[in-house]
């Protein structure tokens, strides 16, 4: 590949990049895709100054953003010899010679996992970070760390008292539960809540029942703690495919309000039948996504002894937060607190105090209020493109959530489809890798954080030639 074929690519990647963006941004995400799904290893790029002048920017805005890739290791330079691509090695499977990894890792390994892209047009389950208020959250910073209060340089024992009670007086106006602030713990995100559930209400080898198509990190995790999973099919107005025979479960793990990655309102009367059918000994809802009205669509019951509910803040606000809660029953709470203080420790004070005020000021209830109304809008926008598609079962209604989904006719190839999406650089992730076996479905999972105004129309356009265009192929599954 000659220099002037890498430029052309690299002006074309950064042209795709989302215009609100930063220009260092934009180049750090275009030289990441063309690194890792494009260019060879040991590729030599054209000097500084050469690829300056092709995007149209300041050599010292490069500069930085060479440096971010050069940071993750995707990028080497020495002194007088330029600067080349380091592809990153493939993550493979211990052989047989190695020291192996342990069944569990290995399972969740083989598994669907987190794409190393997170960013692009259509990734799922990333918000519009662009959009958030950066200016009010770095004044918050500010504002708790002036008193230079040494306490929130500590562990937090518990969670940060003020946290909790923003969180209570939030789920009230949003979720319309009422619960103690002993019920609430403080996690550092989804994965974190739903590992100590696992790990303090089952044993190894203890079964627990997920919906299929399931939310893969979930079940990522519950693999990782040893439990045995269990999908069951859920339909859309049909309910779930209850089974025969249930055996003993001892945790069901369920969607809250808005179904990921089906992205429709859930039944609170499908969830119920369900529960009924499988007497679990304990119900955890995940409200991985929801709106101000949509809380008649859970189960939870924050008065029961075996209902409980994760959240997360990373799908509201930003990713990088990383901190969520638990709502648990109230004879949980001490001993599920002090499981956490012993397997994970506690801290994170500051971040928890900036979002308490974040809550309290009133700015989360704005922002949420704001944002869903946007997602509402582009989702209207993504709707018209690809409701006409062939091979279309079922399109996810427009709604305030950051996902939709399509589900195609069974006998589409999505994998292949999200493969060759891939190529064109648009981000989408197949749903027949978050099936149960015996559920067929194939579909696509896409998201609308990273795209709005002209560029998203511009996107939703291109998406659909490209899949009309796959489409006619008709890829279909072995």
């Amino acid at each position: 590949m000659d220099r002037e074929q890498v430029l052309h690519q690299l002006e074309q990647l950064y042209a795709l990049q989302p215009e609100r963006l930063s220009k260092q941004v934009r180049i750090e995400q275009a030289l990441r895709y063309a690194i890792t799904q494009q260019w060879p290893s040991g590729l030599r790029l054209p000097s500084h100054r050469r690829l300056a002048e092709a995007l149209g920017v300041a050599r010292q805005t490069l500069a930085l953003a060479v440096g971010t890739l050069l940071d993750e290791a995707l990028l080497k330079t020495a002194h007088g010899q330029g600067t080349w691509t380091h592809k990153p090695t493939a993550l493979t499977l211990p052989s047989t010679h190695d020291k192996p990894l342990s069944r569990r890792a290995q399972k969740v390994l083989q598994g669907p996992g987190a794409s190393l892209i997170q960013s692009g047009a259509f990734v799922p389950g990333i918000p519009d970070i662009a959009q958030f208020p950066m200016r009010k959250w770095r004044q918050l910073y500010a504002s708790v760390t002036v008193p230079q209060n040494a306490l929130l340089l500590s562990y937090s024992t518990g969670g940060y008292g003020p946290l909790k009670r923003a969180i209570r007086d939030f789920l009230e106006r949003w979720r319309n539960i009422r619960c103690d602030i002993e019920q609430i713990i403080i996690t550092d995100g989804t994965h974190n809540g739903i590992e100590l559930c696992a790990m303090a209400l089952a044993d190894v080898g203890d079964t627990v029942a997920m919906e299929s198509p399931c939310y893969w990190g979930a079940r990522n995790v519950f693999t990782a703690t040893g439990l045995n999973v269990e999908m069951l099919a859920w339909q859309p107005g049909a309910g779930h495919t209850l089974p025969d025979a249930p055996g003993t479960v001892q945790l069901a793990y369920l969607t809250g309000s808005h179904h990921y990655p089906l992205s429709v309102p859930t039944s609170v009367h499908d969830k119920q039948r369900l529960c009924d059918a499988l007497s679990p000994a304990y119900i955890l809802e995940d409200d991985y996504e929801f709106s101000r009205d949509d809380y008649p669509n859970l189960l939870f019951d924050a008065q029961s002894e075996r209902h409980l509910l994760v959240g997360s803040f990373s799908k509201m606000m930003f990713p990088g937060l990383r901190l969520g809660y638990l709502v648990v029953p109230r004879q949980l709470a001490g001993p599920m607190n002090r499981l956490r203080s012993e397997l994970f420790r506690e801290g994170r004070m500051l971040d928890q105090a900036v979002l308490a005020q974040f809550i309290f000021d009133g700015d989360l209830d704005a922002w949420c209020r704001r944002i869903q109304r946007d997602y509402l809008g582009r989702q209207q926008v993504m709707h018209d493109q690809l409701r006409a598609l062939p091979f279309i079962r079922r399109i996810s209604p427009p709604s305030g959530a950051i996902s939709l989904c399509i589900e195609f006719e069974s006998h589409i190839n999505d994998v292949q489809l999200a493969q060759a999406l891939l190529k064109e650089h648009l981000i989408v992730r197949p749903l027949s890798p978050v099936c149960a076996t015996h559920d067929p479905r194939s579909g696509l999972v896409m998201g609308v954080g990273m795209l709005s105004g002209e560029t998203l129309a511009r996107e939703a356009q291109r998406l659909r030639r490209c899949l009309e265009n796959l489409l006619r192929l008709t890829p279909t599954r072995s």
